[in-house]
């Protein structure tokens, strides 16, 4: 299952409501931040989660709304025990950009070291362990090199297990090697094949891209994820001012997400000249399963199960009425409260 928790979902600048871009992109043990506006470092310690193994930052793209947090957060960094490295991924580009800010962060000799990585970015797989790859693809946008990012699960076949107690498969080492794909041989002589104890093959996929000029071929990088999460920074009546600025409408956002048969749509990076309504019924016209975030809301999506959202002001809520119901001072901060997290 693919957790995300968005920190800043603003277009370009911050607003009241909203900071600048960035989120955690979470798949068990691991976490990825994916862009890092400025007052990212804040976000994270509002949100709960902690500077505990987010040491993977991805950048789509060089831009300050995007990077200009990392001077703050890697200052906690040098700060924080727990933590043992920090890797940054860019382009060439970006990552030129992101050394600038460290001498201006840390001092003018600064250079990446085992503490601090800095690492280019290329098209391909830039992560991946036994359960789980992040692979890296261009986006256009305003002649920057841009990426996106696609989190996909390796795929699983869940193990029946009312065919293995027909069939009288014990447990243990045996049940073991028939995930693992391997035919067992039973006591009495019988040779189980795993087809007859494993589902079908299901696995996870979230495509993740913020800024781009033009959807092009993102279809196919898009293609029947479970998530896709993309701007939404302008409306179709403001279309022209969108491709001036080097940014999609809405509405192709909404349509991508339809011809890609994308299971659901969110939209971040949002325009503050629109109410949330009018972004909505753009994108809910053309397709159904979208929806806008805010900062600090966390959406999770498991393949097969229907997307949670859970917004931050509710979750807030619940956390100071649990806190009155024990006669315990309701937090003015909530950094030590885990995000709900639903069953996996």
């Amino acid at each position: 299952m693919f957790e995300i928790q968005f920190l800043g979902t603003s277009a370009s600048a911050p607003t009241v409501q909203r900071g600048l871009s960035s989120a955690v992109v979470m798949f068990g043990a691991e976490r990825f931040l994916v862009d890092c506006g400025e007052g990212t470092q804040r976000q994270i310690l509002r949100s709960g989660l902690g500077f505990r193994r987010l040491n993977k930052i991805l950048l789509t793209h060089r831009h300050l709304d995007h990077i200009l947090g990392l001077g703050g957060l890697a200052s906690t960094f040098g700060r924080w025990e727990a933590m043992e490295a920090m890797e940054i991924y860019g382009s060439p580009d970006t990552l030129r950009r992101v050394r600038d800010l460290m001498k201006v962060a840390f001092n003018p000799h600064w250079e990446p070291d085992a503490r601090i990585a800095l690492v280019p970015l290329e098209e391909g797989v830039c992560f991946e362990n036994d359960k789980m790859t992040v692979e890296a693809f261009r986006v256009e946008h305003r002649q920057t090199p841009c990426f996106g990012f696609l989190f996909q699960q390796k795929a699983q076949r869940k193990f029946l297990v009312e065919k293995a107690e027909a069939l009288g498969i014990p447990f243990g080492p045996v049940r073991r090697d028939l995930v693992r794909g391997q035919a067992v041989t039973l006591d009495s002589g019988r040779v189980v094949q795993p087809e007859e104890v494993l589902g079908e093959a299901s696995a996870a996929k979230v495509c993740f891209v913020s800024d781009v000029s033009r959807t092009g071929p993102l279809h196919r990088m898009a293609r029947a994820a479970d998530l896709l999460v993309i701007e939404g920074t302008y409306l179709e009546r403001d279309r022209a001012l969108a491709r001036q600025h080097g940014h999609i409408t809405v509405a192709a956002a909404a349509k991508l997400a339809r011809k890609a048969a994308a299971r659901h749509l969110v939209l971040h990076h949002v325009g503050r000249r629109y109410a949330v309504r009018e972004i909505l019924e753009e994108a809910r016209s053309h397709f159904p399963e979208a929806i806008v975030v805010g900062d600090l809301d966390y959406v999770a999506v498991k393949t097969g199960q229907p997307l949670t959202w859970e917004r931050w002001a509710e979750r807030r809520k619940r956390v100071r009425e649990a806190a009155r119901a024990t006669d315990a001072p309701p937090p003015d901060q909530l950094q030590t409260v885990e995000p709900a997290r639903p069953a996996s």
